[in-house]
């Protein structure tokens, strides 16, 4: 039987970079109007991530570097 195709529920695109003022537009524009999964914040891993859903039913992560110390 074949299941029936959902545009968006088969990949998960990810953003990842050390440039924070621009991966917080993107997360920003990618967001609204879609559904927030894991709020964009800092984690236990030290970068800031978040996942979404976009408006069009694309899920999205987003991660964010920290510098090293």
């Amino acid at each position: 039987m074949a299941s029936r195709l959902d545009p968006g529920d088969n990949i998960t695109i990810s953003l990842s970079g050390d440039d924070a003022g621009e991966l917080h537009g993107y997360w920003e524009k990618l967001s609204a109007g879609g559904k927030v999964n894991v709020p964009l914040e800092k984690q236990m891993w030290g970068d800031e991530f978040g996942a979404c859903v976009d408006q069009f039913g694309i899920p999205w992560m987003v991660n964010i570097v920290q510098p090293q110390s």
